[in-house]
């Protein structure tokens, strides 16, 4: 053979590879309006009965020289792709990706800026269960400078037993203590129909975990002007945790804090397993502040400090933590709830870490 003529061969194969590029392209913006269309009707990206049929009608339609075998290893691998651009295209679409808004949110609780890069710090009691007890603690924390105060009035429990808070009660002792001393207040609501009137009390709705992916809560969250503090749920991917955060934001309200606090994984040594990596992982993915809850991922107050630090050196927006005059009368949580000895220690060696400057 001449090199003309292996000229002409070389020749046809370019033009036939830039028809190959051609049509996967047009393929690949027929599977991106497939993509849309699955998207709003709630239906799963991947179909393994549809890519099998597919596959068939190829196979089929095989005159050679490749052997089926070869075929199908390289349409599934166009497949994939496909599928991969389906999954990227969601999360470019998604309100809190950082690809739709690169500058990140920044909510600001009574003068205090959560997402500026300083960290903010979020402490109170476990559950309120009296006006003294939630004073008491508010002015521990208004005697350190800090300006955020949390209480559960509604408690979510694991057994229906268990004390599940004051109600509307705990939200106006809340109420009237922050007025006192000029604290904003976090607290969960748990029922949708409650958000109207959390709203009256609160500067921060709580979305606790076991309510991550209670879906008509996060739309309800989302259609009311107050932040939220959603945390993320007992065994929830990063993924999940994310789309929860889209659903309040797809109904108008984009001022939400997200809050790892700790997952379900095998070990026992704490009470949950703190994924300290999805901090970061969080703030790239989207634009909103992130916290950590280090007294729900541990349930140990020897742990709280370390994980404390933790927490701010990997870049967290703030820490909450739990503190009561005294835990071992608690009416919840009491085994990791810091008294006033152990609230001073735990600040003191905060302070040590320089983090204003940072």
């Amino acid at each position: 053979m001449s090199n003309q003529e292996l000229d002409v061969l070389r020749n046809k194969l370019d033009d036939i590879n830039l028809d190959l590029l051609k049509l996967i392209n047009e393929r690949a913006k027929l599977v991106q309006e497939i993509g849309k269309v699955k998207e709003k009707q709630g239906v799963n990206k991947f179909d393994p009965v549809r890519e099998r049929k597919m596959l068939d009608l190829i196979k089929d339609h095989n005159d050679g020289p490749f052997e089926n075998s070869t075929i199908e290893k390289l349409f599934k691998e166009i497949f994939k792709a496909g599928l991969g651009l389906q999954e990227s295209e969601q999360k470019k679409a998604l309100l809190v990706s950082r690809k739709k808004k690169p500058e990140n949110t920044l909510i600001n609780l009574k003068g205090e800026i959560i997402g500026n890069g300083i960290p903010s710090f979020v402490f109170g009691p476990c559950a309120v269960e009296s006006y003294d007890q939630v004073a008491i603690v508010a002015e521990a924390v208004k005697r350190k400078g800090l300006k955020l105060l949390r209480g559960g009035a509604y408690k979510p429990r694991t057994s229906p037993y268990d004390f599940q808070g004051l109600g509307l009660d705990g939200l106006k002792i809340l109420k009237r203590v922050a007025d006192e001393y000029d604290l904003a207040v976090i607290s969960e609501i748990v029922n949708p129909a409650d958000i109207e009137t959390a709203v009256e009390y609160l500067d921060v709705i709580q979305i606790g975990a076991r309510n991550m992916q209670n879906f008509e809560l996060l739309k309800a969250a989302g259609q009311v002007d107050k932040p939220v503090l959603l945390k993320r749920g007992l065994a929830a991917t990063i993924d999940e945790f994310i789309h929860a955060a889209e659903y309040i934001m797809s109904q108008g309200n984009g001022n939400i804090i997200l809050c790892e606090r700790g997952i379900r994984t095998y070990e026992k040594a704490t009470r949950n397993t703190l994924d300290i990596s999805a901090v970061p992982i969080l703030k790239q993915e989207t634009h909103l502040p992130v916290m950590v809850d280090v007294t729900h991922s541990t349930g140990r107050r020897d742990l709280l400090i370390p994980t404390a630090k933790a927490a701010l050196a990997i870049g967290a927006d703030g820490v909450m933590a739990e503190v009561h005059p005294d835990p071992a009368v608690a009416l919840s949580d009491s085994a990791q709830q810091m008294d006033f000895e152990q609230f001073d220690q735990f600040w003191e060696e905060i302070q040590k870490l320089n983090w204003v400057t940072v």
